[in-house]
């Protein structure tokens, strides 16, 4: 860039009109451009006067060109004046200059190898002296030309054509043998040296050296022939003579002076300090009413007057005002370590005190009466509430919540309990006159934080003005700020260990009350001592998790640092757990009281309300644990420890198991322990035989069927649906949860079911031998076959009573229940017939009559096993001789189907299909 200044007068305006004067007003007020060589420089374009304007001209592309100025109009003038842009030429390091020149600019960056830069590689900038022209050459081209060459001068493999080609390709040879003599010049320069610089001035040193010896010597000589002596000597005696006399002529005037104003000076301090006397007396009021900055301020003008004074008098007086300000001091300090006390208190005595400089550091002491006080009011807060737990049991424990065994049900408040809120109380759903209170353990957390809530962020705003000096009036600060410093440095580890100590203590308070088990036995007796084994109910630990929550979160915008609130957080994941784990433990109580609420109430599935209520059981412990298992800011999981992972899951799969035990149970409970007054059946189910009606009792068969029914739907909806809502809470294990239940679910089904057909078979199984056999019969010798026997319609009368039974209960057990008892008839029947030795024409009729019967009569129900048992049996007989037999047997089975057609309506497929699964 060049700094240009021009003269308006050389630039002729296109308008004839305008003046020098008049284009320069232009430019200053109306001018919108100022281009030199093609480039605008109207931004650094400076008026100095009518005809000259001072401005700075940039990277130009053109080197010659005009200076056009262009106002806001348009108009634009122009100029017969070329200007040329002349760049500023570097200096290299061997150049004299005569200013300071960056030499880091002219390193040769190529051979920076991360070391130092020998000096040979330091080089001028042009070498030849001559003007540098680069050449338009492609580098490509030049280093194909010189293949393993460079043209830079120092490297080893320097090409001198390459770096002519390169910098003065268009260089004339006259101006080649200017650059060779210039070289030459330049290496007979370094050939000199800088020593013949200075051997040419050595003499001239010499010189001046020599003149400053002689006039040094010339002017002692003359000092001491002339004065007779040292000057110096001569002048201090010349001195003494005249103050000598000077005493002599003054003394008796000088002493009646002095003695004027000796006394004027009695008069003015009697009648100046007359406040010196009062002040004791003032002091003392002033204290008595509680006038401490009137009595400071005297004080300091007392002190900055009479402190170093060695008058008796005054020493007298400022020594009774000292010691009424140390009185005045212990009083403060008294004040400032009473407790409680406010912080404008606490911080006004602090002022006070150090506006007087009383020894040691009040601000601290008051710190650690604070943090004392703390301590004692949270101990005393926890001695407080056990001793009113011991003398009055039933004070703020409710009635018979989780403080006694007889606990109210969970369910029958739970909604009740999920919005409670810090000092309600809530009631039950069954009784508007039953109220419960808060448990002696939650309201001691409840008034444990709230006590270090109310007093903690005093003292952590106690702390901060200690820190940044706020406590200290301003002359106090300024005279004691470099100890302060440093007593806040050493304070520092101290007040966090305070902190710390205030937090150990509340965490392990409140462990003491809730989780006692978790503090060492030595620190039972300290934060323990509750002595209450009942454990509270998940309820209430959901309430405390919330308070110790609020409280965490309060402490945090007190802007603590958050290492010293971690076991807080500590205690809150601890909580959590405890809550979860003890809201499973009671759920399973719950469940396992369910069974008491059975109402055997079936409904259009052959359903009671219990897997339902079991169901709802689980979902509220489920909802009441939200907001425990979720994760607040800076808390963990509580399932990420695998030791609780694996607790829970244990809890939920008991939880599981008991359920299914309180089912087993119902199934096999005595008839006279069963209430059945209230028995209904769906009326859309026909009563088949009359069987149901207002008088009926429950019998165990139906029972068993009852329950079978509640076990598939658990295993098909109850089931899924409670692991899906323990994965919706991000419980751990679930697939275990659920592999556990349902396979003790199928257990128990395929026990229970096992039960009821040894109870429904075997009677029909047991009748077959004895009514084929009735009346002597035998299969050698028998009539022709008139029809089937009595024996067999008995049998499937027997099997339709099973039919009804279960139908009426539940009609997606009938395949299921149907198909077993056939298997065992069959299986019955066919051993039956592979039993008899031989058969008589009419026998093997009449058995093949028989056994077809049965088996085209409940032919939906048959299964393979029951297939195979009806194939055994007809192998075991004579194969048909005759079309005429096969003929009348197919006449006999079809009598047979006739007259039985409405007892064997519920074998029909139609029927079947309703109620297949």
């Amino acid at each position: 860039m060049s700094r240009c200044s021009f003269s308006l007068e050389s630039l002729p305006c296109s308008h004839a009109c305008l003046s020098t004067s008049l284009l320069a007003y232009c430019l200053k007020f109306h001018s919108r451009g100022l281009t030199i060589c093609g480039h605008n420089c109207l931004l650094t374009a400076e008026w100095m006067s009518a005809s000259k304007i001072v401005c700075r001209v940039g990277q130009a592309k053109n080197d010659k060109g005009d200076i056009i100025v262009t106002t806001k109009s348009g108009g634009k003038g122009t100029s017969t004046v070329s200007f040329k842009l002349l760049k500023p030429e570097k200096i290299g390091i061997l150049d004299q200059s005569a200013v300071w020149v960056d030499e880091m600019n002219y390193y040769d960056m190529r051979t920076d190898r991360n070391k130092g830069i020998p000096p040979l590689s330091l080089r001028p900038a042009n070498p030849l002296g001559i003007d540098i022209e680069k050449s338009k050459f492609p580098q490509k081209d030049l280093e194909m030309l010189f293949h393993g060459m460079s043209a830079d001068f120092t490297s080893e493999n320097f090409s001198a054509a390459w770096y002519l080609i390169e910098n003065h390709s268009t260089t004339s040879f006259e101006q080649l043998k200017m650059a060779v003599a210039n070289l030459k010049r330049q290496a007979s320069k370094k050939s000199e040296g800088s020593l013949a610089c200075v051997k040419g001035g050595l003499s001239t040193f010499f010189e001046a050296q020599d003149a400053l010896s002689a006039i040094h010597q010339k002017l002692e000589a003359d000092g001491t022939e002339k004065v007779g002596g040292s000057m110096t000597q001569k002048l201090e005696s010349v001195l003494n003579r005249a103050s000598n006399t000077a005493d002599t002529l003054f003394q008796e005037v000088l002493g009646r002076k002095d003695k004027a104003d000796s006394t004027r000076n009695a008069l003015n301090v009697l009648q100046r300090f007359k406040f010196l006397f009062n002040l004791p007396l003032n002091i003392e009021r002033n204290i008595q009413k509680g006038d401490y900055d009137v009595v400071i301020n005297d004080y300091e003008k007392a002190k900055s007057l009479f402190g170093k004074t060695e008058v008796q008098v005054f020493k007298k007086y400022y020594a009774q005002v000292e010691t009424r300000i140390e009185a005045l001091r212990e009083l403060l300090l008294a004040k400032l370590l009473e407790t409680p006390s406010t912080l404008h208190d606490q911080k006004r005595y602090i002022r006070y005190l150090s506006d007087l400089h009383a020894p040691g550091d009040p601000a601290w002491q008051c710190i650690g009466a604070q943090h004392r006080w703390i301590l004692q009011l949270m101990h005393s807060c926890k001695e407080g509430y056990v001793k009113d737990l011991k003398g009055n049991p039933g004070l703020h424990s409710p009635m018979l919540d989780a403080e006694s065994d007889g606990r109210p049900s969970a369910l029958a408040h739970l909604t009740q309990t999920a919005s409670l809120k810090r000092g309600s109380s809530f009631q039950s759903g069954r009784d508007d006159t039953w109220r419960y209170r808060t448990p002696h353990r939650v309201a001691f957390v409840e008034k444990l934080t709230k006590l270090v809530l109310s007093q903690l962020p005093n003292f952590w705003k106690l702390w901060i003005s200690y820190v940044n000096g706020s406590l200290f009036s301003e002359t106090a600060e300024k005279s004691g700020q470099i100890e302060r410093s440093k007593n806040v440095r050493q304070r520092q580890s101290d007040f966090k260990k305070m902190i710390q100590e205030v937090m150990h203590s509340l965490v392990k308070l409140i462990r003491g009350a809730l989780l006692p088990l978790s503090i060492r036995e030595g620190e039972a007796r300290q934060y323990g001592g509750w002595d209450v084994k009942a454990e509270l109910s998940g309820q209430w630990l959901a309430h405390v998790i919330q308070t110790v929550r609020l409280t965490y979160e309060s402490l945090t915008a007190l802007e603590i640092p958050n290492d010293m609130l971690q076991i807080i957080q500590d205690v809150i994941l601890d909580l959590r757990v405890r809550c979860v784990t003890v809201t499973l433990q009671h759920t399973a109580q719950e469940v396992k009281r369910l069974a008491e609420k059975e109402d055997w109430i079936v409904d259009n599935e052959g359903l009671t309300s219990l897997p339902c209520q079991f169901e709802q059981c689980i979902a509220h412990s489920l909802q009441s644990l939200n907001d425990v298992l979720e994760c607040k800011p800076g808390e963990a999981s509580v399932f990420q420890q695998p030791k609780t992972q694996e607790e829970v899951c244990q809890l939920s799969i008991n939880i599981m198991q008991v359920f299914i035990y309180c089912l087993e149970q119902l199934s096999t409970k005595p008839d006279a322990d069963i209430d059945t007054t209230h028995l209904s059946v769906d009326v859309s189910s026909p009563d088949l035989f009359g069987s149901i009606h207002e008088d009926f009792s429950l019998t165990s068969e139906q029972r068993l069927l009852i329950v079978l029914s509640n076990c598939c739907y658990l295993e098909r909806r109850t089931f899924l649906n409670i692991a899906e809502r323990f994965e919706k809470h991000d419980f751990q294990g679930v697939e275990k949860i659920t592999q556990v239940s349902m396979a003790s679910l199928k257990e128990l089904d395929q026990r229970l079911f096992e039960n009821y057909i040894e109870l429904k078979a075997d009677p029909i199984v047991g009748s077959l031998e004895p009514g084929i056999y009735a009346g002597y019969f035998d299969w050698k010798d028998c009539l022709p076959p008139t029809g089937v026997r009595n024996y067999l319609k008995e049998a499937l009368v027997n099997i339709i009573a099973v039919h009804a039974e279960v139908f009426a209960i539940s009609k997606e057990l009938v395949p299921r229940v149907l198909s077993r008892v056939v298997e065992a008839v069959s299986e019955e029947l066919s051993r039956l017939m592979q039993c008899v030795s031989s058969f008589s024409k009419n026998g093997a009729l009449q058995a093949r009559l028989e056994i077809c019967a049965l088996r085209d009569t409940v032919a939906i129900y048959l299964t393979s096993e029951s297939r195979s048992s009806f194939k055994q049996a007809l192998e075991a007989l004579p194969q048909l001789s005759s079309g005429a037999d096969k003929k009348f047997l197919e006449e006999l089975l079809n009598k047979f189907k006739s007259s039985m057609h409405l007892q064997l309506t519920c074998f029909q497929a139609a029927s079947a299909a309703t109620v297949k699964t």
